[in-house]
């Protein structure tokens, strides 16, 4: 097994970066409910609640009304969730993020559905015709609804592929570009709300509430997803130095680039991937750095899970990088000094590799607990070498198959004890400690479960999961 050079210690890429301000997760929070209160608020100037004493079909309506708009604004939020807004993204963590991305969709998407439900029931009920008639005329004569239908079938496909049962059946890359079209249902909606949204266009405090919304959205997306990545590609010029076998599947890859220094990057983070090296460039992967950013070169390590991944070992130097990044909040901002617990399972060690070359710990005051399946994946052996001899980390490794009960992160040689148990013995000072997870999914919350019941402050507690 061929295993890299340990660097020493060098200056971060992007130098010293000031911590989050606490008070932006709740401006966030509060700008979410207030988008709420105003799509409602709207729906109540424009006589809503007063159509609910009326007769039933003009209560269907009313409420057909109410969850289009909610579904409407969730479904904006949702956008603007995942437009790796800096002010959001450092704020939350692309974790957090992604998992409120989700709820958001399947709430809206909800929504969407009982709002095609109650208008074609109100309007057929009102016209005393068959329901399924009413939605075909709906379609077909209104403005904009065939636009709006073409936009509901997008949505439906990206809900049913973000199901879990699906999503297991999908390789990244596919499930990645059907989830692209959950933009072009965004934009499919926009007409019909436009010309026969009567909550839309009934007033103008409507129509300057909706279209700065929708700017919003489209400028986040514009902006943080298309136009800083391109500017970022084009200003450092990352190219492949050279790639390195690093263990059974793992390979590194070291990059070179123009003014790295002044990239805005910290040991922990992740960047999305593209490299030109051929038909399916265009698909993004997220791969973190896996060792502490200098100021010339950035290294990732890749494990081969996948077409984008298996083709990363074949990457000649040379090649041209697109990055979009860097994102995550695995970082030295959340240390506040003293003990350090570090817990990772197979590639997750990637991230904490490169914030142990970062952040500052005395000797003893660091453990390592590295989970893998045997000795012949337990990676960079050099650099963990060199952690512990010169700046004194602690390096436990925890091999074999999975313990039986589930939920656990310990391997089925540990079985004789609780998972708390276990992390106490590995880690004493655990509770004193800032803990860093990284992982696959299940892992990482058995683990953070387990950090909880040994005594470590649940606020110390930072996790990276590595899913989709």
């Amino acid at each position: 097994m061929m295993t890299s050079t340990a660097p020493p210690p060098a200056t971060v890429a992007g130098g010293p970066r000031r911590a989050t301000p606490w008070w932006w997760r709740d401006a966030g929070g509060v700008a979410v409910g207030l988008s709420l209160l105003v799509v409602t608020a709207l729906w109540v100037a424009n006589r809503g609640l007063q159509a609910l004493g009326g007769d039933w079909p003009g209560a269907l309506d009313s409420l057909g009304r109410l969850t289009g708009l909610l579904a409407s604004d969730l479904l904006l939020v949702q956008v603007l969730l995942m437009a790796r807004v800096p002010l959001v993204e450092r704020s939350f963590g692309q974790d957090r993020l992604a998992r409120w991305h989700r709820w958001t969709g399947f709430t809206s998407f909800n929504l969407m559905v009982a709002h095609i439900v109650l208008i074609a029931v109100g309007y057929a009920g009102d016209a005393r015709v068959n329901v399924f008639g009413e939605l075909w005329d709906l379609v077909v004569d209104y403005p904009g609804m065939l636009l709006a239908t073409a936009g509901t079938a997008a949505l439906v496909m990206v809900v049913v592929t973000s199901m879990r049962a699906a999503r297991r059946r999908l390789r990244y890359e596919s499930w990645h570009l059907l989830h692209l079209y959950a933009y072009v249902g965004v934009g499919l909606a926009l007409p019909h709300q436009i010309w026969t949204g009567t909550d839309f266009a009934g007033s103008a405090g409507s129509r300057v509430y909706w279209w700065t919304l929708y700017a919003a959205a489209a400028g986040a997306v514009l902006v943080y997803r298309v136009g800083l990545p391109l500017w970022r590609s084009w200003r450092h010029r990352l190219v492949v130095d050279r790639v390195v076998p690093e263990g059974r599947g793992l390979t590194s890859v070291y990059l070179r680039g123009r003014d790295l220094h002044r990239l805005p990057v910290r040991a922990g983070q992740f960047f999305l991937w593209r490299f030109l090296d051929g038909p399916g460039w265009s698909r993004a992967h997220p791969y973190s750095l896996s060792a502490t950013p200098h100021t010339g070169v950035l290294r990732i390590t890749v494990k081969d899970l996948g077409d984008g991944s298996a083709r990363v070992a074949a990457l000649r130097p040379g090649t041209r990088a697109l990055i979009e990044g860097p994102y995550g909040r695995l970082t030295a901002e959340h240390h506040t000094g003293g003990p350090l617990v570090m817990l990772a399972c197979g590639i997750g060690v990637t991230p904490l590799l490169a914030l142990l070359g970062e952040l500052r710990y005395a000797p003893g005051q660091a453990t390592l607990v590295y989970r893998a399946r045997s000795e012949a994946e337990i990676a960079f052996r050099a650099e963990l070498d060199w952690l512990a001899q010169r700046r004194g980390v602690r390096v436990v490794h925890l091999l074999g198959p999975r313990a039986r009960r589930q939920p656990s992160w310990l391997p089925a040689s540990a079985a004789g004890l609780t998972d708390a148990e276990a992390l106490r013995r590995c880690a004493p000072q655990i509770a004193a400690a800032d803990v860093y997870i990284c992982g696959p999914d299940a892992w990482t919350a058995a683990a953070e479960a387990a950090a909880v019941a040994a005594g470590a402050t649940p606020r110390r507690i930072h996790t990276e999961q590595f899913a989709w």
